[in-house]
């Protein structure tokens, strides 16, 4: 392990488990990752030992691959025991995905948050073979680039079910400030909000574990994302008081196991981070709107590196995102523009 400040973060691993192998990160704890098709090409999941059954907590993509790998991981470092109970920490498609198929062909409970439950169900029944006319209007809104929109309005939609597999009806609700006993240990619930609303977080009150989903992760900021299902929601308002009220409970000791990226250490710091980081990128893009300008065009002052195809769609919803908590916070300003784009200016 690398030297690094004291007060800094450590990471006790330096490599993540390989496909179909575990890391046991803590007495009856066990790491294992699955692969994804995208630049963030992986999501942690871990494994809780609850005596004659197992805990999981999140589930990768539904495909046939990640199927596979979960056979594997039953068959070998879970020891053919099953799988009783699947625990979701939010709705998106890299922690819920296999959570249907778990429940169907393994007869786990599934246990997550209200809104988690509700909106991946609900998107999963929501099928699309073309854009529907409110997500245009809200790219047109952004000012998406003429090119990107002609494309995506020609072309079938993301969609939850090509990689959620169907969830049956029936799950356990839980919520802050309830208490959970995993693999042993008691866990307080806390939530976040921000990155998806109603983010399950676990923090063992046994030992120094933090299960912390895609609401805490060591060296990137989960996306955070304005769509048009909601398109005055304010995320990063919800992200800002979740990390504030979360970095209240942060101890030096805490051993994170996020949904990305490796378990660290140092959670006070990487909490000022990311608090720090966002304020960061606000007081950027306030000095930037000196003149109008639309989401689109407000990259650079955002991310600070050269946005391609692949990441377009999440840099937009996140520069909506941004730009939008200004001019609801009264800092900025909003006019449509001829082409129909929202363009946002500095007040003052």
């Amino acid at each position: 392990m690398k030297d690094q400040p004291p007060e800094g973060l450590r990471y006790p691993w330096e490599d993540p488990p390989r496909e179909g192998q575990g890391i046991e990160v803590a007495p009856g704890v066990w790491w294992f990752r699955l692969p994804l098709p995208m630049k963030l090409d992986h999501v942690n999941v871990y494994a809780l030992d609850d005596g004659d059954s197992w805990t999981v907590v999140d589930t990768g993509f539904a495909s046939k691959r990640s199927r596979a790998i979960w056979e594997k991981l039953i068959a070998g470092p879970l020891e053919g025991k099953p799988i009783g109970r699947v625990v979701v920490t939010h709705h998106h498609p890299d922690h819920i995905g296999l959570a249907g198929w778990l429940q169907t062909e393994h007869d786990a409970e599934l246990v997550t948050t209200r809104t988690a439950w509700l909106t991946a169900r609900m998107l999963t029944l929501d099928e699309q073979e073309v854009p529907p006319a409110e997500s245009l209007a809200f790219y047109r809104s952004a000012g998406m680039d003429a090119a990107v929109y002609d494309k995506r309005a020609q072309e079938r939609p993301f969609n939850f079910a090509d990689i959620v597999a169907p969830m049956p009806l029936g799950y356990t609700r839980v919520k802050q400030g309830d208490s959970i006993t995993m693999g042993g240990r008691m866990w307080d619930i806390h939530i976040g909000n921000g990155h998806a609303p109603e983010h399950a977080t676990f923090w063992s009150r046994d030992d120094n574990l933090v299960l912390a989903g895609d609401q805490i992760l060591p060296s990137i900021s989960p996306n955070i994302g304005v769509y048009p299902t909601e398109p005055m929601a304010d995320p990063i308002a919800d992200w800002l008081e979740a990390c504030e009220r979360l970095a209240t409970l942060a101890r030096p000791d805490h051993l994170v196991l996020g949904g990305h990226k490796l378990p660290f250490t140092g959670l006070p710091t990487r909490m000022r981070q990311l608090i720090d980081n966002h304020h960061g990128a606000l007081q950027r893009l306030l000095d930037y709107i000196d003149a109008p300008k639309a989401a689109s065009e407000c990259f650079a002052p955002l991310f600070k590196r050269k946005i391609g195809e692949a990441e377009y769609g999440l840099a937009l919803v996140e520069a909506v995102a941004h730009l939008s908590h200004l001019y609801q916070e009264g800092l900025a300003t909003r006019e449509r523009r001829a082409d129909d784009a929202w363009v946002y200016q500095r007040k003052g």
